[in-house]
Formats: C-alpha cells, sequence, structure tokens
C-alpha cells in the first residue's frame, strides 16, 4: 500500500506549495513551444529594433530564446534573467495540454498522454515546472480518476466489502511528504489508489494500483497495520494456517504470483515464502 495517506486533491500541486505521494519513451514539448511562444515587443512602439552600441536589441531577444531551451533556465523560473533591453519584453505562452495524438480517452483504459506527464514530471519535478505545466497535470488527473471509477465498479462485482465511493476517496495525492527525507523532490512521479471498506484509508486489507513510466504494479494485503490487529492477524494465521495455504493452491494463484508452479502444498508455501523474504521476521513473535 502507498506510504502517503493523506487525502486526495483536485487542485493544481504547483499552485499549493504548503502542502508535505510497460516502459512508454516520452518526448516533452516543452522546448518546442517555449521556442514558439517568444514575442518580443519592441521598445520604440513597433517601428523596429532600437541600436545600442551599433547592434539591434534583437539580439538579446535571440539570446533569449537560446536560453530558454536550457533546462533550469526558463524565464518562467523566478531569478532567471533576460538580455533584453529597457522597454522590451518576451512573452511566454503557458504550453496546453498535449492533444490525444489520435487516440481517444476512455474511462476504463489510461491514455498514452498520463504515463507521458508522469514520465516528464520524472524528469522535472519542481513546483515551477508543473505550475507551468498545470493543463498536463488536470488531464492526466481526469484520465485517473475516471480510470479508478471505472475499476471501483468492476471491484465490487467481484468483493462485496468494497463500497462504491468516489475517486477522491480512493486516490492518493501527488504531494511527498518531505519533512523527513533526504529526497527534496515535492512529487510522487506515479498515480495510486487503494479500494478497501473504508476507501484507501483505515485498518482494513485492501487492494493497491500504482501506474508509472516502468514501474507499474497491484497489490494486496494490509499496510502498516497497528499493533492489535496484526497480533490478531498472526495468531489466526497460527491457528488456521490451512485457509492461507488454501488460496496459495487457488490455480489463478499459482499461475500469476507463484510461477505456475503445480498444485503442491509444500512447494506453494516454499514459493511464497521466498517472495516474501525481504519482509519476513528475524524472529517468532514472543506474544
Amino acid at each position: 500500500m502507498d506510504e502517503d495517506i493523506s487525502g486526495s486533491e483536485v487542485s493544481s500541486p504547483g499552485e499549493s506549495e504548503s502542502d508535505p505521494e510497460e516502459s512508454e519513451e516520452y518526448v516533452s514539448s516543452e522546448e518546442e513551444d517555449n521556442k514558439k511562444s517568444l514575442k518580443r515587443k519592441p521598445a520604440n512602439g513597433g517601428r523596429g529594433s532600437t541600436k545600442k552600441n551599433g547592434n539591434t536589441n534583437g539580439n538579446g531577444v535571440a539570446a533569449t530564446a537560446r536560453a530558454i531551451a536550457q533546462k533550469g533556465k526558463e524565464l518562467w523560473r523566478p531569478g532567471v534573467k533576460s538580455d533584453l533591453a529597457p522597454g522590451e519584453a518576451v512573452f511566454i505562452k503557458l504550453p496546453k495540454a498535449r492533444g490525444d495524438g489520435g487516440v481517444k480517452y476512455q474511462d476504463g483504459v489510461i491514455h498514452p498522454n498520463t504515463l507521458l506527464f508522469l514520465g516528464d514530471l520524472r524528469e522535472n519535478n519542481d513546483r515551477e515546472w508543473l505550475k507551468v505545466h498545470d493543463a498536463d497535470y488536470r488531464q492526466s488527473k481526469r484520465d485517473w480518476d475516471a480510470f479508478v471509477e471505472n475499476m471501483t465498479e468492476k471491484m465490487t462485482e467481484i468483493d462485496e466489502t468494497i463500497p462504491e465511493l468516489p475517486p477522491k476517496d480512493l486516490t492518493f495525492r501527488i504531494y511527498r511528504d518531505i519533512r523527513f527525507s533526504s529526497d527534496p523532490t515535492p512529487y510522487k512521479t506515479h498515480f495510486s489508489a487503494a479500494w478497501s471498506r473504508t476507501g484507501r484509508k483505515g485498518p482494513y486489507a485492501g487492494y493497491y494500483l500504482q501506474i508509472k513510466p516502468s514501474g507499474s504494479f497491484i497489490g494486496g494485503g494490509l499496510w502498516c497495520p497497528e499493533a492489535a490487529p496484526l497480533a490478531a492477524m498472526r495468531r489466526d494465521l497460527d491457528k488456521k494456517s490451512h485457509k492461507l495455504k488454501n488460496i496459495l493452491l487457488e490455480p489463478s494463484m499459482r499461475k500469476e504470483f507463484l510461477g505456475g508452479i503445480p498444485k503442491d502444498e509444500k512447494k506453494a508455501v516454499k514459493a511464497f515464502v521466498a517472495q516474501n523474504q525481504e519482509n519476513a521476521l528475524k524472529t517468532k513473535p514472543k506474544a
């Protein structure tokens, strides 16, 4: 389950600076859009450029155009200076959201643009960049929310304990909690959601889904349970271990999660233990 248990928001992350969470290649259109968006405002009311030391002030615009293509030196970043004469200005249009590329958005399918956005965010994980690319963020967030809503309908069909909750109660926010982290990047580079009896929060076991370029996965279980329910679960497994073994012997479980092993109890348990060595207890609990 995702370590971020805070709520979901539709507001632009770039505007909320007070908040503390199949491989695809992507090409950012930021450089091209910014170059096309450069406009020069001459100092003499539109009659042409003024002279400065024998050169036209257009050189300042050209230098600005070159600088804007350099990552980290975009003019919309705070503190970045431009080589323009008094009276000249450069106007930069905010990038529009990516076109669909001929692929229609569908509620039950993650659109390629959503993964492209997450890839771009991974390479430009800062508040200023995301604030400028708010249109792409909002488009991707709507796509993710529509997918989660569609997934919820399917979840309720196969698990009667899962209620029909809106995406805001199922999806995790994109903000990272950096208060105790050595990584200062403010945003997660994935979208995630969890389904349980009480949505993404609560003490119940549930299902988890995370999408990102080269890192999507699904999971299930309890995330960081408190001491009392954890002890109860361990006691139940000790007394009724046959229930867990029966689950491991299910054909779909053996095929999808245990490497296609044959229907053999010992082999199923061994395969399950091997997959969970990283989280295994070093010693048996005393209680």
